[in-house]
């Protein structure tokens, strides 16, 4: 008996347009993607925001868009399916960061549709309250990549648990040699001190390496911090060297995090596989959307792995992260920065609203958030701010 197929004419609802919106926030463009539907006023929206490649993501929603429009996009799974199968080369990161804003403005639709929110949809909340963790200097460009002064690391740590958060992130290793020598190693852990002091005991203290290091320097780093108890140890070394995080995860007593670069429950396999992490960190902006986070959580949970996802971008990757988090059992903690740009809140209707950095379980349809394209539009396209990393001889660095 042949297979019962829905033809075009069946479709009760179709998609009409996949758009982008690009607002310059200095260190980053965000990409929001509008896909919008043939009901009248039914619309969602996603980000697709990916430093440094805008032209390029906002080319792979274009080029990912001639396969949906028509469809229903109320089958988010067979769209996805569609966007990751249909063309003979896979995305990488920028055709996963496209697939990414898609899928998660499908996400939207459907709880708009329904009204109900996203993480609803996923099975629904399994925690009353998700925790959120701030940057240094609330995520500004001075206050996470440039402050150098231990002193400085201190009272940016008190800002923080001024504005009610219990969690804070750093980077105190500077662009790095590929061996430290032990003043930029002791001005370093100097810094993490500070911050220890400064928050005492009821602050959980994150450090985040970038991949600056080899796993040599992040080992002989951090021996040196044993004594401040960091809640994590992000990006030691490449994501790629999966032995060279197990050989830090071995050595040193506290978890190492990293995942933020990765795309696809493929790549976050191995390092679940060889026990290279103790957290992970999809970004749901980059990693394909909330489909795929999803699947990458329950991958993780088999293994006792903890999730914390990536969330640097703005508004809409901040409120699809969330809907994700309410709804993962081994959810640990939200990303979330506030202070990149002065006017972050006016282009969304209902800014996240957080209560001593915490938030509460969604109730609005969707995704639960609005862009103000008018507001938008007064941040057009620009090229974002760029971070050039040398070492003392000249030579390239990671930044």
């Amino acid at each position: 008996m042949p297979r019962a197929t829905i033809t075009s004419g069946e479709i009760a609802m179709k998609i009409a347009r996949i758009s982008t919106l690009v607002v310059n926030a200095r260190m980053r463009n965000w990409v929001f993607v509008k896909v919008e539907t043939d009901q009248p006023g039914l619309w969602g929206w996603g980000e697709a925001t990916l430093e440094w490649k805008t032209r390029a993501v906002v080319g792979a929603v274009e080029d990912a868009a001639v396969l949906l429009i028509g469809q229903d996009p109320r089958r988010v799974e067979h769209l996805w399916q569609i966007m990751h199968r249909q063309y003979f080369w896979r995305g990488g990161i920028i055709g996963m960061t496209a697939m990414s804003g898609i899928d998660q403005a499908l996400w939207d639709i459907k709880g708009r549709e329904l009204g109900r929110p996203v993480c609803e949809l996923l099975g629904g909340p399994v925690r009353d309250t998700l925790r959120f963790y701030d940057h240094l200097g609330g995520g500004s460009l001075e206050g996470m990549y440039k402050t150098i002064d231990p002193a400085e690391f201190g009272a940016r740590i008190q800002e923080s648990m001024d504005a009610g958060f219990t969690a804070v992130k750093a980077m105190p290793i500077p662009v790095a040699e590929l061996i430290e020598n032990p003043r930029t190693l002791k001005q370093a852990a100097r810094a993490v001190e500070a911050m220890r002091k400064a928050g005492g005991d009821d602050l959980d203290v994150m450090l985040d390496l970038h991949a600056r290091t080899t796993p040599a320097a992040a080992i002989q780093f951090g021996r040196m911090l044993t004594d401040y108890n960091l809640y994590w140890y992000e990006e030691p070394c490449w994501h790629e060297h999966v032995a060279g995080l197990v050989e830090v995860a071995r050595a040193l007593p506290f978890p190492i995090a990293t995942g933020e670069r990765l795309a696809g429950r493929w790549q976050f396999r191995e390092l679940l596989e060889r026990g290279a992490c103790a957290v992970i960190q999809p970004d749901v902006a980059h990693c394909g959307g909330i489909s795929e986070a999803r699947r990458i959580a329950a991958m993780a949970e088999t293994y006792q792995v903890s999730v914390a996802c990536h969330n640097p971008t703005g508004p809409v990757g901040t409120a699809a992260a969330l809907h994700v988090g309410f709804a993962t059992p081994n959810y640990l903690i939200q990303e979330h920065v506030r202070n990149d740009v002065p006017w972050r809140n006016e282009i969304v209707t209902t800014p996240l609203f957080l209560e001593k950095g915490i938030a509460h379980v969604p109730t609005a349809p969707g995704l639960g958030i609005e862009i103000n394209e008018k507001q938008a539009a007064r941040h057009p396209f620009a090229p974002e701010v760029t971070m050039p990393a040398f070492h003392r001889d000249g030579s390239v660095a990671d930044w």
